[in-house]
């Protein structure tokens, strides 16, 4: 088993990179946090204190342990001040592959020979982030999901490059953290979760700028219908459950026509014109205006309890 990591580092202090430090903190672990930007550091002195905290209040976390993580969370003066004696470092900033790519070729000369290296990019291929590594077989890809310390999922992209044993450490420090990691054995542009996510919000914000229907509606009826059930059990699992005994072989031989027909009626166009976009963003907005911070608690304590829920369910290895 790998030893627990005697120091994190996370470089960028947006909401991905503050939210692994809250994670990192709230297990107990010493972090720190280097952003090049003096805004971005005064932000997560704050941030990432409430949002560890805020973990314990969503029951995530235990205020002990919480507290001994915060105590040794500091803010780095430099890069090198940052990542000094880190055995992970985790890049958080935003998703410009040569500012990744200028980034982790600085990281070369300051990092251990030991450090595993990761980036927190959610589509760019590792083979192109790590371009400018002499050592390529500890850099991978862990993409988390936002917020990164409520969703425990994370997408482990190696390169072609990468050695065995990097990834095994990563998966075993993102286990150790309550993460739940998924091996992407094919690097393909966006991962598995964002080629998803973005298949089904074309469809979405389609059905909204075509007036189906209404930003609250579709989000409830995503929420609470294909959402709520693949929550549980996955596309997959849940139509292979959804024909009973005859599984997902009678479920295509009664349904596969009429999903072939829905297919062939999805949109297909491939970007927002401008004046889509602002019909988009009114609509959004006029949806939820005023209201994003209670917002945004009321799903922290969704996903929560979702969370828990899913948790005393998984009574065995077999479940999902």
């Amino acid at each position: 088993m790998t030893e627990l990591p005697r120091k994190v580092a996370v470089i960028g202090a947006g909401e991905i990179g503050c939210g692994w430090a809250a994670l990192c903190a709230s297990a107990g672990w010493p972090v720190t946090v280097f952003d090049a930007s003096a805004r971005g550091l005064e932000r997560a002195s704050t941030e990432v204190p409430r949002r560890a905290r805020a973990l314990v209040a969503l029951e995530r976390a235990t205020p002990g342990i919480v507290e001994r993580g915060l105590l040794e969370f500091q803010q780095g003066r430099s890069l090198l001040q940052g990542v000094t004696d880190a055995d992970w470092v985790i890049e958080a900033i935003p998703e410009e592959l040569l500012a990744k790519q200028k980034l982790f070729g600085s990281l070369e000369d300051v990092v251990g020979p030991d450090t595993l290296v990761t980036s927190s990019s959610s589509g760019l291929l590792p083979s192109d982030i790590f371009a400018r590594c002499r050592r390529q077989e500890r850099c991978l890809v862990a993409h988390p999901l936002n917020p990164p310390e409520l969703i425990p999922l994370v997408e482990v992209v190696p390169s072609p490059r990468t050695g065995p044993a990097w990834v095994t450490r990563a998966h075993d420090y993102l286990r150790a953290l309550g993460r739940m990691p998924i091996l992407i054995r094919k690097p393909v542009p966006g991962y598995v979760v964002g080629r998803v996510a973005a298949a089904v919000w074309r469809e979405c914000v389609d059905l909204v700028l075509t007036g189906v229907i209404d930003v609250d509606g579709l989000d409830r009826a995503v929420s609470l219908g294909p959402a709520l059930g693949w929550a549980a059990a996955g596309p997959h699992l849940t139509y292979h459950l959804a024909a009973g005994e005859g599984g997902v072989t009678q479920f295509l031989q009664r349904l596969l026509a009429s999903f072939e027909q829905r297919w062939s009626e999805l949109a297909t166009w491939h970007q927002l014109e401008p004046e889509q976009q602002r019909a988009l963003t009114q609509a959004i907005e006029r949806a939820y205006k005023g209201h994003l911070a209670a917002l945004g608690e009321a799903r922290d304590r969704r996903l929560s309890a979702l969370l828990r829920s899913l948790e005393q369910a998984r009574t065995d290895r077999t479940e999902a």
